[in-house]
């Protein structure tokens, strides 16, 4: 788990009445006013159905969405893989912690999942071998982030949202992951910069305990668009928040 977690609305359609007014000419007497009653119809537009795996794994985004990222679907399963029986001592930050692992949060019809990491910089031909070294270290010290997609019915995007934010506030202060004996202490979870992007959005940092009493914060990001839920978990020496990762999931969201 070390590198695996540091790692709308019914439409109402109305019908206008039309009020029939019929006048008597050349009468004596008043003329009859017959008013037709107003009726409206309402009816609501049925509830979203959530896609499959196969659907939302083509939503997820690619190399070709991020030329600037190194994109890997299956380093991404695999992490998700050897997370899946992975633990948290405190049963209330269960979502934050399948969330940060590219784990399915609350019941989605379907989901999908990439890591991206930043590309590293492009040397010359005859580069040394000290900036060659230099070059590998920044690389991987760069930001990773574990991107996971899923597709629900009905409100099951909204509750799984709901379901992160509330998990993030009871866990301000801290909780454990165990994955195999592999333990990952969370020192806090703090508000993050705000994001804009979806339907709703929320942004959080926390703080991992490293061994030799070391530091170091990660990023996670939740948005939703729609019935569609996306989480960017990002990680690493100089992690940040993965604003072009971000911004290229939502937007190919639609």
């Amino acid at each position: 788990m070390r590198h695996t977690v540091v790692r709308r609305s019914a439409v109402t359609v109305s019908a206008v009445s039309l009020a029939l007014l019929a006048t008597a000419c050349g009468s004596d007497k008043p003329a009859d006013k017959k008013d037709e009653p107003k009726s409206a119809a309402t009816s609501a537009a049925p509830a979203a159905k959530g896609k499959t795996d196969a659907e939302v794994t083509a939503l997820v985004v690619t190399q070709a969405d991020l030329p600037d990222q190194v994109v890997s679907a299956e380093g991404a399963a695999k992490a998700a893989g050897q997370s899946a029986q992975a633990t948290v001592d405190k049963a209330d930050c269960k979502p934050l912690m399948q969330a940060q692992s590219g784990l399915k949060v609350g019941a989605p019809t379907g989901s999908g999942r990439t890591v991206t990491k930043a590309k590293p910089k492009e040397l010359p031909a005859n580069a040394s071998a000290e900036d060659k070294l230099k070059a590998g270290l920044e690389a991987l010290a760069g930001n990773q982030t574990m991107v996971a997609l899923g597709s629900y019915d009905a409100k099951g995007a909204e509750e799984a949202f709901a379901s992160l934010k509330t998990a993030a506030a009871a866990c301000a202060g801290g909780y454990t992951v165990d994955d195999g004996g592999d333990k990952v202490k969370f020192l806090d979870v703090k508000q993050g910069a705000p994001v804009a992007a979806g339907d709703e959005a929320a942004a959080f940092t926390l703080t991992m305990d490293l061994d030799g009493g070391d530091k170091s914060t990660t990023h996670f990001v939740v948005v939703r668009k729609g019935n569609a839920l996306a989480t960017f978990y990002s990680f690493g020496a100089t992690a940040t928040q993965p604003k072009s990762v971000i911004d290229a999931q939502v937007k190919k969201l639609g």
